[in-house]
C-alpha cells in the first residue's frame, strides 16, 4: 500500500503542482495545496486506488482542498516572491495578463475555467467533480468566457494571434 502510495506520488506531484498553480497564481500557496492534496491521498488511499482512474480522483482531492482554502479567511493572504511558473510557448507578459484576467473570477468560475480549459477535462467531469449539475457548469463557464473576453479585449490580437 505505502509503496504504491509513493510512486504514486513521486509520479504525479509536480503535475498536481502545475495544477494547482494554475487555480491560485502562487507557487508557495501550490506547494501547500500538494502537500496537503497528498496527505489527503494518503489517508484515503485504499478508496482512492479502488477508484476508475486515479488522476481524476487526485485532481479532485486538489480541487476540493482548493476550495475550502478559499473559503477560509486565510485566503486572502498572499506572499510576494519570485514567480517560479513553468515554462510556456505563449509570451510570459501574455501568460501573466491571462492569469491577470483569471484571477479577477469568483473560486468556482475560475476553477470551472481551469478545468475545462487547462486539464481539459469534460463538461460531465467538472460538474461530477465539482458536484454540481452539468447546466451549471455550462452557463458558468459561457458567463466566465464572457467576462474574460471583455477584460482581455486590449490584448484579443496577441491572445488570437
Amino acid at each position: 500500500m505505502h509503496v504504491d502510495f509513493t510512486r504514486f506520488a513521486s509520479a504525479s506531484s509536480a503535475r498536481l503542482q502545475s495544477s494547482a498553480f494554475q487555480l491560485c497564481r502562487d507557487w508557495h500557496l501550490a506547494q501547500d495545496l500538494t502537500q496537503t492534496t497528498l496527505a489527503k491521498l494518503f489517508l484515503s488511499w485504499e478508496r482512492a486506488v479502488d477508484s476508475d482512474n486515479l488522476w481524476a480522483y487526485a485532481q479532485k482531492v486538489l480541487l476540493r482542498v482548493y476550495l475550502d482554502h478559499r473559503r477560509r479567511r486565510s485566503s486572502s493572504e498572499t506572499v510576494p516572491g519570485v514567480l517560479r511558473e513553468p515554462g510556456y510557448t505563449m509570451s510570459p507578459e501574455l501568460r501573466l495578463t491571462l492569469l491577470d484576467a483569471l484571477a479577477e473570477l469568483p473560486g468556482r468560475d475560475r476553477a470551472i475555467v481551469m478545468m475545462r480549459y487547462f486539464a481539459d477535462l469534460s463538461v460531465e467531469q467538472v460538474a461530477h467533480d465539482l458536484d454540481v449539475p452539468v447546466t451549471v457548469v455550462k452557463s458558468q463557464t459561457r458567463r466566465s468566457l464572457i467576462k474574460l473576453r471583455h477584460m482581455l479585449l486590449r490584448e484579443r490580437p496577441a491572445l488570437f494571434a
